[in-house]
């Protein structure tokens, strides 16, 4: 977006016209814009690792529940097969 200003000069020298242009920063938008998708990979592979830590840990969790329960069933067996 551009602003545009025209001053016309007038008097005892040659008349003449100033065009002034300014342009808004597009840069600063676009900067902001790489800094946010950034972020927003970072913080995927953040919570994408860390839910692949916990699937880890609940697995192992229920293994070792499924361990202990293998382990009493064959105790109450050993136990049973004894009293007979």
């Amino acid at each position: 977006m551009a602003d545009e200003r025209v001053t016309e000069t007038y008097g005892t020298q040659q008349p003449h016209t100033t065009v002034i242009e300014r342009r808004s920063g597009g840069g600063g938008g676009m900067a902001i814009a790489i800094v946010l998708l950034i972020a927003v990979l970072v913080g995927g592979f953040y919570l994408f690792s860390r839910g692949g830590a916990e699937n880890r840990r609940d697995a192992a969790v229920t293994s070792a529940a499924k361990s202990v329960g293998d382990t009493a069933k064959k105790a109450g067996d050993a136990i049973s097969s004894d009293g007979k």
